[in-house]
């Protein structure tokens, strides 16, 4: 089942349509990146999916029913552009956002108070959240978003102003809510953390998309038979008959097969011409790399 459907969206401001005609699926239990350069159209499509704007056309399905007011309920939004109440005491403005989306004051507190002794930073309680640093402030914002333990989490760069440490601590409880069943779009521009984090992805460029599925299977049909070999002999000559040298680095051969060639046949020709290996992998296309190329062709 997906937890989200959007069906031909189309979002136009003014002269500007920011959504053309969008269609993805979001399945239920997976992390999900949203990926797009600048502008190209994902905080729109965030927005329509929050109920804070409605799409001018299509149709958007939140668990096989068409999105209504009371679905944000069941949804975490935290922004790139963070909406902490600067003058606001942490625990009060925790337990104000906690109850807007439904909790009784009894029960915000103990998740909050749950939350603050997980990330040990119970003795934030009644700092001002301008007396934090925009690191805290991050941790702060994350709890808020997740306290209500929503079906459907919305994590718009969630890493950005975290140091090493604290950016694995809200991967690893990202992870987490993922392993209870909450489905997570992960919506960056930083295809490093696509590729560790999500297991689907739709990229968004001009506002329309242009590529969708499994980050495996993506690759998979990016791939150029590109392989690299690190010998422990000097490669013959004839390799080239089935494969060409791209380039040599520190004792590392990247080469690209024949077309109709595959790596067993590779590897059959290394060892009868008795090559000994070290190392043999194939080299898929990074998200990056794949990334450049669609937008380059639009």
């Amino acid at each position: 089942m997906d937890v989200l459907q959007l069906q031909d969206v189309v979002k136009q401001y003014h002269r500007h349509k920011a959504v053309d005609e969008v269609s993805f699926s979001v399945p239920q239990g997976s992390i999900f990146g949203l990926l797009g350069p600048n502008g190209a159209g994902k905080t729109s499509l965030i927005r329509i999916i929050t109920t804070i704007t409605r799409a001018d056309t299509g149709h958007v399905f939140f668990e096989g029913e068409p999105l209504n007011t009371a679905h944000p309920m069941q949804i975490g939004y935290m922004p790139e552009e963070r909406g902490l109440y600067k003058k606001m005491k942490v625990g009060e403005h925790l337990i104000y956002l906690a109850r807007l989306k439904g909790l009784d004051k009894a029960t915000a507190r103990q998740k909050i108070n749950a939350w603050l002794e997980k990330f040990e930073i119970t003795d934030w309680w009644n700092k001002k959240v301008d007396e934090l640093s925009k690191g805290m402030q991050q941790k702060i914002q994350f709890i808020s978003t997740v306290v209500h333990e929503p079906r459907l989490l919305i994590l718009d760069e969630p890493f950005s102003g975290l140091d090493p440490i604290n950016t694995n601590l809200i991967k690893e409880e990202i992870f987490k809510l993922h392993q209870s069943g909450t489905t997570i779009i992960f919506s960056t521009h930083r295809m490093e953390q696509v590729e560790e984090i999500c297991e689907y992805i739709v990229l968004i460029n001009k506002g329309q998309n242009v590529l969708e599925g499994k980050v495996a299977d993506i690759k998979e049909n990016f791939k150029e038979n590109l392989y690299e070999l690190e010998p422990l002999d000097t490669l013959p000559t004839s390799l080239e008959e089935i494969a060409t040298v791209v380039n040599e680095r520190n004792g590392i051969y990247k080469v690209k097969l024949t077309e109709g060639v595959d790596s067993t046949n590779l590897l059959r020709y290394l060892l009868d011409h008795g090559v000994r290996l070290r190392a043999f992998r194939e080299v898929l296309p990074s998200l990056n790399e794949i990334f450049i190329r669609q937008v380059n062709q639009l």
